[in-house]
């Protein structure tokens, strides 16, 4: 009988010792296979966290460099709409698209020295910008007894001549420097006349609605061309 026993517990053991083994191989495998799977997931987060780096290091680059536009004479940066505005106000006239005669100067100056700024931006780097001269219209308002101001007047429709009119204000500034040879040349800038209207970020409010009658001028790089 203990000879059957002795003959019985080895092919047992060897048998147990074989489920073993395989259960063993068989996590291995698993945790073979995870690592593998977790080493790629990581290797694309770095491939990504590269990717988004470079994209930061450049856009600190963009952004040092166009701070050069900042100069109390031509631009002053506007923290709160994160764009950059003539230091001086140029104001249209009703209904008007000329601009006034006494600004020309000031704004041609201007249009060399973003020009000059721009021009010495690095050119490796393949980056392209977007010069946007966006035309504004201020509405038509009327004083309240409560010290406010009207707004409702039927002459305030967004309409056709709105738009037209904002649009030519921004031509009149296209076209003024390019007159004077103020190019920007493409590839690199693409410069956008544009007309809102009554609308854009940061207008004029109440009294001071008939100095929505100007023009703002942003640059951007152009998102796309980041990764190139």
């Amino acid at each position: 009988m203990n000879q059957d026993r002795k003959d019985f517990f080895w092919p047992s053991y060897v048998d147990l010792m074989t489920a073993l083994f395989l259960v063993m191989l068989v996590l291995f495998v698993l945790s073979y296979k995870r690592f593998q799977d977790k080493q790629a997931s990581l290797e694309q987060a770095k491939a990504r966290l590269e990717v988004q780096l470079k994209e930061k290091k450049k856009l600190d680059e963009i952004r040092a460099a166009l701070a050069r536009l900042e100069d109390p004479r031509y631009f002053v940066y506007n923290q709160q709409f994160k764009r950059y505005e003539l230091s001086f106000n140029i104001s249209f006239a009703a209904n008007s698209s000329e601009l006034p005669a006494a600004d020309k100067p000031r704004l041609l100056a201007a249009g060399r020295f973003m020009l000059n700024k721009l021009s010495a931006l690095g050119t490796k780097d393949n980056i392209q910008y977007l010069v946007v001269i966006e035309g504004r219209t201020a509405r038509f308002i009327r004083s309240l007894p409560s010290g406010g101001y009207s707004y409702d007047d039927p002459r305030n429709f967004d309409g056709t001549i709105t738009r037209q009119i904002s649009y030519l204000r921004a031509l009149a500034v296209y076209r003024l420097w390019r007159e004077a040879g103020i190019e920007f040349p493409a590839p690199r800038y693409e410069v956008m006349p544009a007309g809102s209207g009554f609308g854009g970020v940061g207008r004029y409010q109440g009294a001071q609605e008939d100095l929505n009658r100007r023009f703002i001028i942003q640059i951007q790089p152009k998102i796309g061309s980041l990764g190139r």
